[in-house]
């Protein structure tokens, strides 16, 4: 008897220190925990390291001028560990948000640069070249309505013009012995939405994981109705082989214009269900407090056309300097954290001016997915704002006003994108178990296993576009 009971009080602690073993190794899921560890992600550039980036521009940079910008914000930084730690981006960052500075770096990044004949890069260089043309093509249609007589409302089509069809090679890789082997990962892949007017005839055309040995055990499209369009596969992992999922896909894009006379524009339907939804506060990333209503009135005061007030809005946050950002999911309430810091990017400049024109009654929702730009390919966020008798127009208000196409981008979009969120903050289909490596917007994917959320640092992803028919738009 005494044996028996000396095996089982063995074979009890054996048991519990497998589990003592267990826990130490997978630790109950904890967000605060979690945050610690973003954060940390993030915030990972020593003062040295940041004063070294700045001295190649300011050779006579002194710590004094550097504690100076810690302390104004305008190198952000944070206590991580108990040791002052500055964002990954914060030396960039400075030369974005300090004009004076901003000048030296741009005289010398001069000076290294191949010439290429043109001051124009990047998107510009294409937007200035689309824009004009989708002007000039709705423009035409309307003008052909008038001198036809015709008495019926236009539909939305006569909005849109300059189609381009892509397609795109979409992967998402986790490095070899992440995890351990035998091992489920479920992955979620951008993918376009079909619900949106100007993207059109979405094809799949295959999916999986990018070895024929180890076949994707399951593969899903989201519901169409999910704010986050995603393509949905599981697979396992195998020991020393990275694992590669990946999609390909076709679907065309066309720019769109709405050239809006503010005196057309109607008074709401303020009893509708849309309206109300659409004018709502949203927690946490949009909240009307008092400073929010505070701005929001003073920028519109005296107006009281809502498409006039709409264009003040977009004008004031459209002067705020674009800068890299940190993750969403690290920030409390996005808007206000960009109004304290006076800088943001287009996603965070985005929702600020959300939440301005809800303050203000003025239906706004979210859209958001990639810039598929030729050698401009990058994530991208933007929105929609409701104008009663014009409906629903594209809202990009980090493309701001430009040269070559004044405030295009107030009630315009170019064709060069991939509509894959019409809201932020929403669930996955299939839901995610453990909280997104962006709980705000969906671009790059996202990866979990049974123990946890793949975070950014530990896979990386890449797309591919193949540009199907730009001869033929030449000539549109």
């Amino acid at each position: 008897m005494r044996k028996n009971i000396e095996i089982g009080l063995f074979v009890l602690l054996a048991l519990a220190m497998g589990i003592v073993l267990y826990l130490q190794r997978h630790p109950r899921y904890s967000w605060e925990r979690d945050l610690s560890q973003r954060l940390a992600v993030d915030f990972n550039r020593t003062e040295s390291q940041v004063k070294d980036y700045i001295a190649r521009y300011i050779p006579e940079v002194t710590d004094a001028q550097i504690a100076d910008w810690t302390a104004s914000g305008k190198l952000e930084s944070m206590e991580i560990g108990g040791k002052r730690m500055y964002f990954r981006n914060a030396g960039p960052n400075l030369f974005r948000l300090v004009p004076e500075l901003a000048a030296r770096k741009a005289v010398a990044d001069e000076a290294d640069r191949t010439k290429t004949g043109t001051s124009i890069t990047g998107h510009e260089a294409t937007d200035a070249q689309t824009v004009p043309a989708i002007r000039a093509h709705v423009l035409a249609r309307q003008s052909e309505r008038l001198s036809a007589s015709l008495n019926v409302p236009e539909d939305s089509s006569a909005f849109l013009a300059l189609p381009k069809r892509m397609r795109v090679t979409f992967t998402l890789t986790i490095p070899a012995n992440t995890l351990r082997p035998r091992k489920t990962l479920r992955c979620w892949l951008p993918y376009p939405r079909s619900d949106v007017a100007r993207q059109t005839d979405v094809k799949f055309i295959e999916a999986g994981v990018d070895s024929v040995a180890y076949p994707v055990e399951r593969i899903a499209f989201s519901d169409p109705t999910c704010p986050h369009s995603s393509l949905y596969l599981e697979a396992e992992t195998r020991r020393d082989r990275a694992t590669t999922f990946y999609e390909i896909f076709e679907y065309t894009s066309f720019g769109e214009w709405h050239p809006i006379d503010s005196a057309t524009v109607l008074p709401y339907h303020t009893e509708s269900p849309a309206y109300k939804a659409f004018t709502s506060e949203r927690d946490p990333h949009m909240l009307f407090s008092p400073g929010i209503l505070a701005l929001a009135d003073s920028l519109t005061r005296g107006i009281g056309n809502p498409y006039l007030q709409a264009k003040a809005l977009y004008t004031w946050v459209d002067a705020i300097p674009w800068a890299s950002a940190r993750e969403y999911s690290t920030i409390e309430n996005i808007p206000e954290y960009v109004l304290a810091n006076r800088h943001g990017d287009c996603g965070q400049q985005t929702l600020l001016l959300m939440t301005l024109c809800r303050a203000k009654g003025i239906p706004a929702r979210w859209q958001s997915g990639l810039m598929m730009h030729p050698g401009a390919e990058n994530l991208h966020d933007w929105c929609e704002i409701y104008f009663e008798g014009a409906g629903w127009v594209p809202v990009d208000v980090s493309f701001g006003e430009t040269d070559y196409g004044g405030l295009f981008f107030f009630g315009g979009i170019d064709p060069y994108r991939m509509v894959v969120n019409n809201d932020f903050s929403g669930q996955m289909d299939p839901p995610k178990r453990y909280p997104r490596s962006d709980t705000v917007d969906f671009q790059r994917g996202e990866v979990e296993w049974e123990y946890g959320n793949l975070y950014y640092n530990q896979w990386d992803y890449s797309f591919q576009i193949e540009y199907l028919n730009e001869s033929l738009f030449s000539s549109l």
